[in-house]
């Protein structure tokens, strides 16, 4: 498999905290929203393909079934609001929020 974040998939990702991971993913979240909104498919596919591998790499690194289902979950809506139906009916707005505690964690985290 190749990686588009060789380094995060080299080991260096497992030892973030998972405030931090769900951090980046929501940076690429928001590049393929920006895209997204500028018309510009392929940069906004590219950005939501680097979220999904991103929150692959989360995945693999928790056993907890709380964390599991959660991470599972969100993987089940951001395919579903940039590549199907958006049958969750989720938003710019609603993913942005999202995000953005976990943002505000890693900050403080640093």
């Amino acid at each position: 498999m190749s990686f588009q974040h060789k380094e995060a998939a080299a080991g260096r990702w497992q030892k973030m905290p998972l405030s931090e991971q769900m951090a980046n993913i929501g940076s690429e979240v928001e590049r393929a929203i920006n895209w997204k909104n500028k018309n510009n498919k392929e940069y906004s596919r590219t950005a939501f393909e680097r979220a999904l591998e991103l929150l692959d790499l989360t995945l693999a690194c928790y056993k907890e079934y709380s964390k599991l289902k959660e991470l599972a979950r969100l993987r089940e809506v951001l395919a579903d609001y940039f590549a199907f139906d958006n049958t969750y009916n989720s938003t710019d707005e609603s993913l942005k929020k999202y995000f953005l505690a976990f943002n505000y964690a890693a900050r403080l985290g640093h």
